[in-house]
């Protein structure tokens, strides 16, 4: 039973910091504007596609992940 707990306030505080993440994501100027970043323009079709954003989004997760659940 303190297994099923202790991944509960885990997934918990995940779901917290991705609320604050999305929350203040808009405010961070590079974010989704890097050069690896795709966006083609068709008439009234956008298509965008973030490719250096989500490399270095996932490589800082890799770090902080790693960091924290390191045993």
């Amino acid at each position: 039973m303190q297994d099923l707990g202790r991944l509960l306030v885990i997934l918990g505080a995940i779901t917290v910091v991705a609320g604050l993440v999305l929350l203040y994501a808009p405010r961070v100027p590079w974010l989704g504007r890097l050069p690896g970043d795709v966006v083609l323009r068709r008439g009234h079709l956008t298509v965008y596609a973030p490719f250096a954003t989500a490399l270095v989004v996932s490589v800082v997760l890799t770090i902080l992940l790693n960091l924290f659940f390191r045993r």
